[in-house]
Formats: structure tokens, sequence, C-alpha cells
């Protein structure tokens, strides 16, 4: 028997040394809905540390801590528990709120280090693919396009609308996520699996037609070319190009600064081409102007 016990005791031991167990494995709810708000607002500095080793570890660590401080008590745990999440991370940081979440609830319930891992780098990939499609190809564009046609038409409020609409959907992300991930834990994930490629096919969709709107809406290239054949004159915009496709230019013209962008031309370089473009186009001609 005694022999048995020392064997008990050694496994416990090693346990306890290895980092994917805890010294301390009691099991207590002590997240409050101030501490996930808490961490929400933290986890605004997520990049505020990004490196090219680890890219947003630090920041992940930083906005995690408070959670993990007040999840375990003993001094050796957190060490563990910190280390690890200093390990490379790199999700989409408005989405990283949901993953959070995940991650308290199962730093709560003590679970084995390497499956918290896991979890962690299993989600960044998808994360980042969703929150890209769900943002930059469709929330900014719909927002960009509000707050411009407010200042076209002279309203100096276009530029506060634009930050109001989209920081309300964004902070409504960050904080409905966090708690939601927290609340269903792993549980989660399943459902994210399901409908990550619906979501960000969704997404793209939706992105890509409000970037189609504004291009016929607040690109302006037209051809005031006029070709004349004896009597007969031919607007080139009116009488053909419109005939093809309206806005066929200011697609096509989009289209070219695409390409350009793809073929590692700069944006600033791209700008300056359009402003040259743009006045050499206003130059009158005897057939009219160019633009």
């Amino acid at each position: 028997m005694a022999s048995e016990q020392a064997a008990v005791d050694q496994q416990h031991q090693v346990h306890a040394e290895d980092s994917e167990y805890y010294e301390d494995n009691s099991i207590e709810q002590v997240m409050t809905k101030k501490d996930l708000n808490k961490m929400v607002w933290r986890s605004l500095l997520l990049q505020a540390s990004f490196n090219y080793e680890r890219m947003q570890a630090a920041g992940w660590l930083y906005s995690i801590l408070p959670g993990l401080k007040k999840i375990h008590k003993n001094k050796h745990d957190l060490s563990k528990s910190m280390k690890s999440h200093m390990e490379f991370f790199n999700t989409h940081p408005f989405l990283v709120n949901i993953i959070m979440g995940i991650v308290l609830a199962m730093e709560e319930k003590k679970q084995n280090r390497n499956t918290i891992r896991s979890i962690r780098v299993a989600m960044m990939g998808p994360l980042g693919g969703i929150g890209d499609a769900l943002f930059w190809l469709t929330l900014l564009p719909i927002c960009i396009g509000i707050g411009a046609s407010l200042g076209a038409d002279g309203n100096p409020m276009g530029a506060l609308v634009f930050l109001v609409i989209f920081n309300i959907v964004h902070f409504a992300l960050r904080f409905g996520l966090m708690r939601y991930g927290y609340k269903t834990g792993t549980n989660a994930i399943s459902s994210l699996k399901e409908n990550t490629k619906k979501v960000s096919h969704a997404a793209s969709i939706v992105g890509l037609t409000v970037v189609g709107g504004l291009i016929a809406s607040f690109v302006n290239v037209s051809a005031n070319l006029v070709i004349h054949a004896g009597k007969a004159e031919i607007a080139i915009q009116e009488d053909l190009l419109d005939k093809v496709m309206p806005n066929i230019l200011p697609l096509g013209y989009t289209l070219l600064m695409y390409y350009l962008l793809k073929r590692g031309l700069s944006p600033v370089l791209l700008i300056l081409i359009t402003v040259i473009i743009g006045i050499i186009g206003e130059i009158p001609f005897p057939f009219g102007t160019i633009l």
C-alpha cells in the first residue's frame, strides 16, 4: 500500500510540474459581466505590440490577463497559463473576443493546456477570413458610402455619421461575441464551424454589391469626345459607350487600378496617376475634352 501511495504521489508531482496540468484543480465560476467588459476594452490594444515573431501574442495576453489572474490563484498555474498564451497568435482584431470568451470558459474549468492551445490555434484562421469579409468588404464600404454621400451633398456630419455607424456595429459585436463565447464555451466552435463558409460567402456577396454601387456613384469618368463624319456627329459617350453599358468607363478604370494594385504599385502612386489623368482629361481639345 505504501508503494502504491508513493507511486500516486509521484504521478501527481509529475502532473504538477508538467505545463499541461494545474497544481490547483479547484473549479469555480469567477468571471462577472464587469470582468468580461473590462477585457473587451483591453482587447482594443491587441495589436499595440504587434511583431513578426509572435504577431498579436503580447496584446492577446494583455487583453486576457485580468481573467487569468482571477481564475488562477496559484502563482505557478498563472505562470504556466501566461507562458502558454504568449505563443504565436494572429486573428482578426474585431472578432478576437469570441476566442477570449471560449478560452476563459476553458480556463475556468481547468481544462488541459494543450486542449486550450489547440482551440485557440484552430479558431484564429477562420475568424480572420470571416472578419475580412464582414468588416472590410461589407460594413466598411456601406458606412463609407453613407458618410461620403452626406459629404458630397455638403453635409459636414458625413464623417461623424460614418464613425458612429461603423463603431456601433463594431462594439456591439465585440461585447456580444465575448459574452456568447464565454457562455457557450467550446459549444460555440461547432456552430462557428458550420456557419463560417455561409457567413463569409454572404458577406462577400453583399460587400461586392456595395462596392459595385459605389463605383457607379462615386467614380466619375466620361469621354466627351465627338467624332465628325461629314454632317454626322457621334458622341463617344452617349452614342457608343452608354449603348454598350452605362458607367462602363468608371468600371474599367476601377478594374485597371485594382490590377495595378495587385501588380505591386503603391496606392499613393495610383492616386498621383489619377490626379494627372484628371488634369489632362480636362484640357479642351478641338474634338472635346477627354474626360
